[in-house]
């Protein structure tokens, strides 16, 4: 080892090492600069992320969600495989007994306004029927569920302390974050009580995480555990950066590996639950795919960045905006667009009714336009039915489709028709196999175009049906006998 140093010292480069307490410097510059890390004094060795945490734990609470279920209950018989072969599976004693019982789940939350607000995760509270708050100090408190956002995995929650001011986190503006900044992690791992846990940000706009729509968090090596959900991700200014969300894990426990939303989701969202139970999102009219390797070299560029816009809605902001299809979008408001989950980030934090910038590249030129942040309109009522009768759609709600019902459904494109927005579990839609998301085409040859006509088809009593659908962007036809 020694060898080796000395070796580097006579090839003429800079070494700083610290070895057996010998400092060696290469020079009167780099001296200056080692020294300048160094802790000059006693208060700078006891130097401490206290008055960070002091700050921001109370403000961080542990959210109780509780909800009751019914179930089987035991049978000897239950399993055995002479009665499921011989009764299909069902009790040849009547009915099963069921029993209630209630289910738990743990997690963690960030109050943010005095006024009891808080923040957490949606799966964490998803399907409660009732939902309590401990905070730091022990006050516990019932809570009422604002919104619930499956798409970011976001949930909004209020406590009522009767006039009680609570601490609050501020939010951070977490584009502003960088690889290698200083956070904390605080939150309640596997329900022990307030933990924190210190890191550096790993990444930003990681994209193939799989925990939400929204493909674009922060990654941290701050330990995360399962109860961390929903829990406050600060940096060291004590304001709130991401709400942790995920771990990658192989063991159940953290290795390093942590997943937080950005706080400028999370705040989108918790605006939102001041204007009631549902997050409006900017809607453009505009789809668009991932820049390839091969689009890349066909239009100039170095490396595969941005989207490219294959396809626009009549009348839609982008449209009125001026961007054509095959126009690539490099970045919204200045920041950077890369792929197209980065762009859905992008867009799904822009205020509703504003303005964003676009940044273009046509023909290697590069533009720049002005996009109104418009709210996906319903073109076409609704006209939610639940069919009935003798049909193989007979349990399947469907709906007439607009870009606020697709947008509602999560659907790509700008489709025209009707689509399915909920099937009964023990319906015959089920049991052939149709699925929400479906948009039916056709029925027995005659075009489907509205909620009625697709009801006025379906009275026909007839036995064979032939049906045409989209699932996916693929068009399929199927052929059922009833």
């Amino acid at each position: 080892m020694l060898r080796r140093i000395k070796g580097i010292v006579q090839s003429g480069a800079v070494v700083s090492a610290l070895f057996m307490g010998l400092a060696i410097f290469s020079s009167a510059p780099y001296l200056q600069s080692a020294q300048a890390m160094v802790p000059q004094s006693a208060g700078e060795v006891k130097l401490t992320f206290a008055p960070i945490v002091k700050k921001v734990a109370p403000a961080v609470v542990n959210v109780y969600a509780s909800r009751r279920v019914r179930e089987r209950a035991y049978s000897p018989f239950g399993n055995d495989p002479f009665f499921q072969q011989f009764f299909g599976g069902r009790s040849p004693f009547g009915s099963p007994r069921t029993r209630e019982r209630v289910k738990s789940s743990l997690g963690s939350g960030v109050i943010i306004s005095k006024e009891g607000i808080i923040i957490t995760n949606h799966h964490v509270i998803k399907d409660a029927d009732a939902v309590r708050v401990v905070l730091a100090d022990r006050r516990e408190y019932d809570a009422k569920i604002l919104l619930k956002d499956e798409r970011t995995d976001l949930a909004v929650l209020k406590i009522d302390g009767d006039g009680t001011q609570f601490p609050f986190v501020e939010f951070a503006n977490s584009d502003a974050l960088n690889v290698g900044d200083l956070v904390l992690a605080i939150g309640n791992p596997f329900g022990v009580g307030q933990t924190v846990t210190q890191g550096i940000v790993s990444a930003v706009a990681r994209t193939q995480v799989g925990v939400s729509d929204y493909q674009f968090f922060i990654q941290t090596d701050a330990a995360i555990n399962p109860g961390n959900s929903g829990g406050a991700l600060v940096d060291v200014n004590g304001r709130l950066v991401g709400v942790n969300t995920a771990i990658f894990t192989r063991s159940g426990g953290s290795n390093g590996i942590g997943f937080a939303i950005p706080a400028n989701m999370a705040k989108v969202v918790s605006a939102a639950a001041g204007h009631g139970d549902v997050v409006r999102r900017p809607w453009i009219g505009a789809q668009v795919q991932a820049v390839s390797r091969d689009i890349a070299d066909s239009l100039g560029m170095k490396t595969p960045k941005g989207v490219l816009v294959t396809s626009l809605a009549k009348k839609s902001p982008a449209e009125q905006a001026g961007i054509e299809v095959g126009d690539l979008i490099s970045a919204i408001n200045g920041e950077e667009v890369n792929d197209p989950n980065s762009f859905g980030y992008r867009l799904a934090t822009q205020p509703i009714d504003s303005k964003a910038k676009f940044a273009l590249i046509r023909d290697g030129k590069k533009l720049s336009v002005d996009v109104h942040m418009a709210v996906a309109p319903e073109t076409i009522p609704r006209d939610s039915r639940e069919i009935d009768g003798r049909s193989p759609l007979t349990g399947a709600t469907v709906m007439n489709l607009s870009p606020a019902v697709a947008e509602e459904l999560r659907l790509m494109g700008s489709p025209e028709g009707v689509v399915i927005s909920d099937v009964k579990s023990d319906s015959q839609a089920a049991y052939v196999g149709f699925q929400r998301g479906d948009i039916i085409l056709g029925v027995n040859g005659r075009k489907v175009k509205n909620t009625r006509d697709l009801s006025r088809l379906l009275r026909k009593n007839n036995r064979t049906w032939h049906l045409e659908f989209m699932r996916g962007g693929h068009k399929y036809s199927t052929t059922l006998r009833l």
